[in-house]
């Protein structure tokens, strides 16, 4: 027997519809608590207009039959907006907020999660994506330490990859810097500089070269470490 579409692989239902609108909703209310108005506005901005053709028409109910699923989407538009400005302001402030918001790029961009440069004790961080517009780093943290990090990293980058563009996106709310809520955009706006076989030996280049260094932290010298003996005894 074929199961409903309604359930998920492993035998769970999954919510529907008008369940997932809720849960939005309830979600969104929480940080916007002007999202309830908005939707009326979003709702009644072409219900009233059409109404009021109907009775002028003398159709009155084939109007507002014809209104109601326009002024439900309008509405639903409106909450998916101010859902996503909910979640962005959510996500203000949190250490890796800015790889929440990559993750939602489109195709052609390679998102490597782990930070390729940071420092643990202040928490700013450096994240790689790769795409057809080259290799773009994206910072978190105050500006003048991370444009310290970005730059050391950039440098790196520039003497393995010649030729290859690099480009650094400072993310943050402060001057100099790209809120989250345009971060995506500014991937959008990038023009495509590499071909898709150049983009494949890069990232292969890339993936080849952290594999082979690993991260040593700062203030350890690995010529002056000194061996566990304790760790090495029996060998």
């Amino acid at each position: 027997m074929a199961r409903k579409r309604s359930e998920s692989e492993d035998g769970s239902k999954t919510p529907g519809r008008f369940a997932q609108l809720r849960a939005a909703f309830t979600m969104t209310r929480q940080v916007d608590r002007a999202v309830t108005w908005w939707m009326l506005l979003g709702f009644l901005l072409p219900v009233v207009p059409l109404v009021t053709v109907g009775v002028l028409e003398n159709h009155p109910i084939y109007f507002t039959l014809m209104s109601l699923p326009i002024g439900l989407l309008v509405a639903a538009v409106v909450l998916a907006r101010r859902a996503e400005r909910a979640a962005y302001k959510g996500l203000r402030g949190k250490q890796g907020a800015s790889v929440a918001v990559l993750r939602n790029l489109r195709r052609g961009w390679t998102l490597q999660e782990e930070p390729v440069a940071a420092d643990p004790r202040t928490g700013d961080r450096v994240t790689q994506v790769v795409g057809r517009a080259g290799v773009v780093l994206v910072t978190e943290g105050p500006l003048p330490r991370v444009a310290r990090l970005s730059d050391q990293y950039r440098k790196r980058l520039s003497r393995l990859l010649p030729g290859v563009p690099v480009t650094v996106i400072h993310a943050g709310d402060d001057e100099g810097q790209v809120p989250l809520e345009k971060l995506s955009m500014q991937f959008v706006r990038m023009r495509a500089r590499l071909d898709k076989n150049e983009v494949v030996q890069v990232s292969k280049r890339l993936r080849a070269v952290g594999a082979a260094k690993l991260p040593v932290p700062k203030g350890i010298d690995p010529m002056r470490v000194r061996p566990d003996r304790k760790a090495t005894r029996g060998r």
